[in-house]
């Protein structure tokens, strides 16, 4: 690789092979076709077509393959066909919302800056950043997204934040100087990378990579080494299906035998076996949670998380620990003026209300200083205070403004000269002209700006400022820090006669202390993680006395530690007692997700950076910010944070957590229906029921299907919109291991499956004594009614208020108005071999119903009893 940076620039432009007229036009095509277009291609996004085919990977629905070739080789279309159409259904509502997905985050990342002003053919233009190629010039400047890395051939007042790269926060000061070929990424100050972002001044540059070649693309690789992890809900699933499949196969070749000995025909006991094939699966169980999951995504959308994959919503119900940033996501990553020393008082300015008690204490020449030795502008726009430059000077500028001091441009004196901020001087001079004299305003690290006054100026005296106003002055500097709190100290000289007198002999006005606030809501969504079991984290980049002082404003528990006393402690044994890890550059985050993980916690990671992608990857779901979040972060997350707010990611965990809790109510109910239809057939096999002498069984294959198509489909896609419980986040988090079918749930779906067997086979020989089509409608009715009850009774258990759910209202009114029209219309008659009720068989259906619901009531309490599980 070529060191750009410490080669001059005009060897640079040399060795691309370009003048400072920039590529022309044919030139730049040909780079474009060389380099390739200036993308990172962090991962082979899957096709339509493969995610469509995807969609039948399950061996649920491999099941259902199988059913339907069987259905249609015996002669059976109509059962093949409803199969088949259950089948596409689920494949495309799958795809479709997949397809969704990915499409939410192709267009978040077209939100990002994509344009770039460049020289071609001695004239600037501005064209997609995907086009630039090693050589073009770029123009930089405030605001601007570097589009690929390059080096400098100009700069004036260049200040880049680097921190999405190097983890750095503070803003970069460039230059064009050459630096040493040994220099590290954040020292090489002559160069801009991909990615960083231009908080201020001009530049010009030549780009030396693009693509995977930067050091952003190179980074990028390292996302492609974390595997794909599979989510518990995935796990779960095919689990659940191996072991459906296998019930299947026992208790059709089971049927299928005692039928046979039992006389029945070859032909019947074959078509009865894949009936109960049928029954035994339940194919609504697959659409109904891609239903349940996509439904969540919109929800989640409407409260700032958009989820990159349908199973992560799961996964975030399961969190034990939450690990964020602080900057930007639990504070507001807007520096705030909040105290001030002035004269001779500290006053308070965390508010407006604070502001105007303070207002009459501020010194006029302190606001002066702050707002004309300032490179930053804060103004309104439609309303809106809008804010360009340094944040700091920004934060000075908005005091100033809710002051009332109007902070425009046309609002500031006239500058004449100034001396730049340095790190080595650590102060900043602006020189301005007021009527026929010259005024320095100066600002800095107040222990510097002390060292130049001479004098003070307390309620518009000036005096002597003595070595024991100057210790009393830094005693409150150190207890401002002590705080947290960022300090600068104001000067200024109305008596300039040189350039020597810029920031000499100055007059010492006050201090101005500030943070990066907390964001209001926090605390409570802390509180609230609390209560719900999840430990929070805070994992940052900043000093550590700044972490512990928000970390403890905010109510986060336990220990801090700093990175570089990582390799020092046993991390296993000490990881579940820290609660705040400062200075943490992003290999140490892989470090901590690890010992996480290998105590049996599922973290939630945060992270925007470049070097945040390998962490987010390996977290059990990777959050990345969507407002401040690179590409590369976004990319190799679960989760994108829409607004960069902490009590989001809280918000999505509640969410996560109601759709697994309806997941479970669902996949109760339709294990419970799918089971009492086996069990009914089951029974009556062994049981032989005879009419005239032929074996007559309580359900035809045609009414499995009716009963599992409609029946069971529209209450269980109601059930996956159901409110959410709302003590939800007063409860601990799933034990991760624990199976979606608990013991407490596999006990109640027998025993409620057991009473509704019995009720149904009773109604079904009480119909059978006058004819099979009477006793087929007593048998498919009873069915319909008991499961609106089984449903009723899940909701109980989740202590869900009966009439909640509107979309279940109507799917059950829905479903009774079509049994109806089933029972008493000539076709429905025809097709379904049923024949109409009597209001007295009416009564003897809804009273044994009525007498289950009561005795399941008390069955569900014993169980909970008994296994001493709530679901």
């Amino acid at each position: 690789m070529t060191s750009y940076h410490a080669m001059k620039t005009t060897a640079c432009l040399t060795h691309l092979g370009v003048k400072i007229g920039g590529l022309s036009d044919d030139e730049a095509k040909k780079r474009l076709e060389q380099y390739g277009q200036n993308i990172l291609s962090l991962e082979k996004h899957t096709s339509p077509l493969r995610i469509f085919f995807s969609q039948f990977n399950s061996p649920i629905i491999l099941i259902l393959i199988v059913a339907t070739i069987i259905s249609s080789l015996v002669g059976e279309w109509v059962d093949a066909i409803a199969i088949l159409s259950i089948l596409i259904l689920n494949a495309v509502m799958g795809f479709l919302q997949e397809f969704k997905a990915e499409k939410a985050i192709e267009a978040l990342q077209k939100l990002v800056a994509q344009t770039t002003r460049v020289m071609r053919a001695h004239e600037k233009k501005v064209i997609d950043s995907k086009d630039v190629v090693p050589g073009d010039i770029i123009f930089l400047e405030e605001g601007d997204k570097v589009p690929a890395d390059a080096r400098l051939l100009e700069a004036t007042e260049l200040r880049v934040q680097e921190s999405a790269l190097t983890g750095e926060s503070d803003a970069v000061r460039k230059t064009v100087s050459i630096v040493k070929e040994t220099a590290q990424l954040g020292d090489r100050i002559n160069m801009v990378f991909s990615g960083t972002n231009i908080v201020s001044g001009k530049g010009v540059a030549v780009i030396v990579s693009t693509g995977m070649q930067t050091e952003v693309g190179k980074i990028a690789k390292l996302v492609t080494s974390q595997k794909e992890k599979h989510t518990p809900l995935q796990l779960k699933l095919a689990s659940l299906g191996k072991f459906l499949a296998l019930l299947t196969i026992v208790i059709s070749v089971i049927i299928f035998i005692v039928g046979l000995l039992k006389g029945g025909s070859l032909v019947q006991m074959f078509l009865t076996a894949v009936s109960l094939s049928v029954a035994a699966v339940p194919e609504g169980l697959p659409i109904v949670i891609t239903i349940a999951l996509a439904f969540g995504i919109q929800k989640m959308v409407k409260k700032n998380a958009l989820m990159r994959r349908l199973s992560s919503v799961e996964t975030l119900g399961s969190v034990t620990v939450i690990c964020t940033d602080k900057t930007g996501t639990l504070t507001k990553n807007e520096m705030t003026v909040v105290k001030a020393w002035t004269n001779n008082k500290v006053v308070s300015l965390k508010n407006d209300k604070e502001i105007a008690k303070a207002k009459r204490y501020l010194h006029k020449e302190l606001l002066a200083a702050s707002m004309h030795c300032n490179d930053a502008s804060v103004y309104e726009e439609e309303g809106e205070i809008k804010k360009t430059g340094d944040p700091t000077e920004s934060a000075l500028l908005l005091l100033c403004h809710r002051i009332g001091l109007f902070t425009g441009v046309a609002d500031k004196l006239k500058r004449v000269d100034e001396l730049p901020f340095n790190s080595r001087d650590k102060r900043m001079a602006t020189i301005h002209k007021i009527k026929n004299k010259k005024v320095s305003y100066v600002k800095g690290a107040p222990d510097v700006i002390l060292e130049h006054c001479t004098k003070i100026s307390v309620n518009g005296k000036v005096s002597k400022l003595t070595p024991k106003r100057k210790k009393e002055l830094l005693s409150v500097v150190h207890k401002f820090s002590e705080q947290s709190l960022r300090v600068l100290g104001f000067a200024y000289n109305d008596k300039v006669k040189s350039k020597n007198d810029y920031a000499q002999k100055l007059i010492f006005t006050g201090l101005l202390a500030m943070m990066d606030p907390p964001r209001s809501e926090v605390a409570e969504s802390i509180a609230k993680s609390k209560r719900a079991g999840i430990k929070v984290i805070m994992i940052t980049g900043d000093h550590l006395g700044t972490a512990v002082a928000i970390g403890r404003q905010l109510g986060i528990e336990g220990s801090a530690l700093e990175a570089k006393d990582l390799d020092k402690v046993d991390l296993d044994k000490v990881i579940e007692d820290i609660g705040i890890y400062a200075r943490v550059n992003p290999e140490d985050k892989l470090k901590i997700v690890h010992a996480l993980q290998q105590k049996g916690h599922i973290v939630a990671m945060t992270g925007d950076g470049v070097n945040d992608a390998p962490a987010l990857k390996k977290a059990d779901i990777g959050i990345a910010m969507g407002i401040s979040g690179t590409d590369v972060a976004k990319e190799a997350s679960d989760m994108l944070l829409l607004d960069d707010n902490f009590s989001s990611i809280v918000n999505a965990i509640e969410e996560g957590r109601g759709i697994y809790d309806n997941m479970k109510k669902f996949v109760n109910y339709l294990l419970s229906s799918n089971f009492s239809e086996v069990l009914v057939l089951f029974v009556a096999m062994l049981i032989g029921f005879m009419y005239n002498g032929v074996l007559v069984l309580p359900l035809l294959a045609i009414h499995l299907l009716w009963i599992n198509l409609i029946t069971d489909g529209f209450p269980a896609l109601a059930l996956g919109v159901d409110p959410i419980d709302k003590g939800i986040m007063n409860r601990k988090p799933r034990d991760p291991k624990e199976h979606i079918i608990t013991r407490n749930m596999l006990y109640n779906i027998i025993a409620i499956g057991i009473l509704l067997t019995a009720a149904t086979l009773y109604l079904f020989s009480v119909g059978l004594a006058h004819s099979p089509e009477k006793a087929w409608t007593m048998a498919v009715t009873t069915l319909v009614v008991l499961e609106i009850v089984r449903l009723m009774m899940i909701r109980d258990q989740y202590h869900t208020a009966m009439l909640s759910n509107k979309y279940l209202n109507y799917s059950i009114l829905l479903i009774l108005a079509l049994q109806l029209l089933l029972i008493y219309t000539p076709i429905g008659n025809l097709i379904f071999k049923l024949t109409p009720l009597t209001i007295f068989e009416w009564g003897h259906i809804v009273i044994v119903s009525a007498g289950i619901f009561g005795i399941g009531k008390f069955v569900s309490e014993y169980v909970k009893h008994l296994t001493n599980q709530q679901d």
